[in-house]
């Protein structure tokens, strides 16, 4: 993973569309040993993942089926600046003045 040397919201934040993609394709190979009557346990150490995770995916699976372990996106609210904040100096005076008090 990219974050896990480092400060994962320092890079921009989050997983990138391929890791939320190779994410879901963890779920869904889990799904599978799921139905096959594979437990938790086994789920967990298959695909090094907590028991909770496993779990989690057995029960998204009973309720909602494959679908429910589908990606749902990027997390987190949505961005509340205008199009054109994004482009000018307003957001990168933001930036800086937010990493520099968030280093005290």
């Amino acid at each position: 993973m990219r974050y896990a040397g480092g400060m994962r919201y320092g890079e921009g934040g989050g997983l990138t569309a391929a890791e939320r993609a190779r994410r879901e394709h963890v779920r869904l190979a889990a799904a599978d040993l799921i139905e096959a009557g594979a437990s938790d346990r086994e789920v967990a150490r298959r695909f090094r993942v907590s028991r909770m995770s496993a779990n989690r995916w057995r029960r998204a699976l009973a309720t909602g089926g494959r679908p429910a372990l589908a990606s749902k996106g990027a997390g987190g609210a949505p961005c509340k600046l205008a199009p054109a904040q994004l482009r000018g100096q307003q957001l990168k005076r933001w930036c800086t003045s937010c990493a520099v008090v968030g280093q005290g």
